[in-house]
């Protein structure tokens, strides 16, 4: 299965020739499933800790605007988070878009950090706190949406369920990429899964940037198989997803709870 990580820069839809470059990108890889950062389709919202529910409102447009071309990626699976209103609560809502049958919800951010250029708690309200794998087309997707990578809890309990692919849309800062990446080889191990993520890059707030580093890493030992970089912002690898399931057989897999 081939798949696609990438890192964009915040705001990169507001351009109909940068949409147009990454699309053609995409297109060429080839790729059977991409993954887009937190939020992709909007400029960062949670950057103020002012909450303004007009802004939530116009990211909610515009996600339902742009993913409404996601056909033009001519790839079977996109996945990625959205905002979205539910009975009227603001959320971080991870999704699977196939080619054949459209959207799906997944899961809801569950997790929300509070802090300089992340004021994600005070801008919407966390989901219903389940973890469950998504399976699509016999690929069983668990999601860990940027801060809830840190709990690695949720990574050991999608290997019980089978975990394939675990995906890590985000949108974190320059200053705590290696940290980051660790992270995401940990749960990686933990799950016996692969691990992907892709995240924003470039300028955020004041002087503060957004790290970029789309990673793909592989079940066993946490191998780092790809990174994004800004001279090549889109990877695209092909994995084997029978080295999940052999993962889950191997220490510390199979070690009882």
């Amino acid at each position: 299965m081939k798949v696609t990580v990438c890192e964009l820069p915040n705001g990169w839809v507001e351009s109909e020739d940068s949409w147009t470059a990454i699309a053609e990108t995409i297109q060429a890889e080839q790729s059977d499933l991409v993954l887009l950062p937190e939020m992709s389709f909007y400029r960062w919202l949670a950057g103020t800790a002012q909450a303004d529910p007009d802004r939530w409102q116009a990211a909610v447009a515009a996600h339902d605007g742009w993913m409404a071309r996601l056909s033009e990626y001519a790839t079977p699976i996109v996945v990625g988070t959205r905002p979205v209103l539910d009975d009227g609560c603001r959320r971080n809502q991870g999704f699977v878009w196939q080619a054949t049958s459209g959207y799906r919800q997944a899961h809801t951010k569950y997790y929300l950090p509070d802090e300089e250029g992340f004021w994600e708690a005070t801008w919407y309200q966390r989901g219903d706190g389940r973890f469950d794998v998504i399976d699509v087309n016999g690929v069983k997707i668990g999601f860990l949406i940027c801060t809830e990578l840190w709990f690695n809890a949720h990574a050991r309990a999608y290997a019980a369920q089978g975990v394939h692919i675990l995906v890590c849309p985000r949108a974190t800062p320059h200053t705590s990429v290696d940290t980051w990446v660790t992270a995401g080889r940990t749960a990686a191990v933990v799950a016996g899964a692969f691990c992907l993520s892709s995240n924003f890059n470039g300028p955020h707030i004041g002087d503060m940037a957004f790290g970029g580093t789309g990673w793909i890493i592989e079940p066993e030992a946490g191998r780092v198989m790809g990174l994004t970089s800004e001279e090549s912002p889109i990877l695209t690898i092909d994995i084997d997803l029978s080295a999940a399931e052999k993962a889950k057989k191997t220490y510390p897999r199979y070690v009882p709870d």
